[in-house]
This record gives structure tokens, C-alpha cells and sequence, in this order.
């Protein structure tokens, strides 16, 4: 449970670091969102930038089942680097903005249960040998 504990401390800290910094236009709010009871945090932004309405997730993640999820990270640096950083685990951050088979060929942790079959990853767009001009 300490872990955990940890865990949240560790990214409520990054929402609001995120959270202090101001739009650069536009009437705009930004709005840090936490749901401990469910481990749900997310870095919102709303508001009109002249006559468009801006209503957005900009960072998103869960805990779920002792992991750090990121469901969305709309921001220039890589968050999961970020999280590592500040001293959660690599294999403890599930990229939860992934596709699933793309997940297990990463750096970071997949759910246990998840399957690639083996020789898949190789078959990845993201994989494919590019003949050389």
C-alpha cells in the first residue's frame, strides 16, 4: 500500500506542475481532476480560445491493479519518462494509449494475460525492414 501511496503522490505532483503553467492564449482554465477512491487523475483544459471552445484532456492516467496506466498523454515530453524519473519502475507503467500488441514490445509493463503470438511483433507496421534508396 505504500507503493501506491507513492504512486499517487508522485502524480498528483506532475498534475499540478503541469497545472501551473498558463495557456499561452484564450480565456482558458485549467483544471487538475482527481479521483482517489477510483486511482483516476487527469489534467483538463476549458474554456474559449476567440470563438472556439477548448474542452480537453491534456494527461490522463489510472492505477490499476498496482500500475500506473497513462491513458492519454497530449503533452511535449514523454510523461512515462517523466514518471520514471521521479522513481516509478519502468516494468510499473503500462502505455495504456498503445495498442496492446505494441505494448509488450515496449520498455514499459503490459498486463499480465495480454498474448502476442510469437514472430507478431515482427509483423508490426512499426517493424517492417524499408528497403534503402
Amino acid at each position: 500500500m505504500e507503493t501506491l501511496d507513492q504512486y499517487r503522490t508522485i502524480i498528483k505532483d506532475l498534475l499540478y506542475h503541469y497545472a501551473s503553467f498558463p495557456p499561452s492564449h484564450g480565456d482558458i482554465d485549467v483544471e487538475v481532476i482527481i479521483d482517489e477512491r477510483n486511482d483516476h487523475y487527469e489534467l483538463m483544459y476549458t474554456g474559449w480560445s476567440g470563438p472556439y471552445r477548448i474542452h480537453g484532456c491534456a494527461i490522463h492516467i489510472d492505477i490499476r491493479n498496482g500500475k500506473v496506466w497513462i491513458q492519454h498523454d497530449g503533452t511535449d515530453e514523454v510523461i512515462a519518462e517523466v514518471l520514471v524519473a521521479a522513481g516509478i519502475p519502468r516494468d510499473q507503467i503500462v502505455l495504456g494509449f498503445r495498442e496492446p500488441a505494441l505494448r509488450q514490445v515496449s520498455d514499459y509493463a503490459w498486463p499480465s494475460g495480454a498474448y502476442l503470438s510469437p514472430g507478431a511483433a515482427q509483423r508490426l507496421p512499426i517493424f517492417e525492414k524499408k528497403p534503402r534508396a
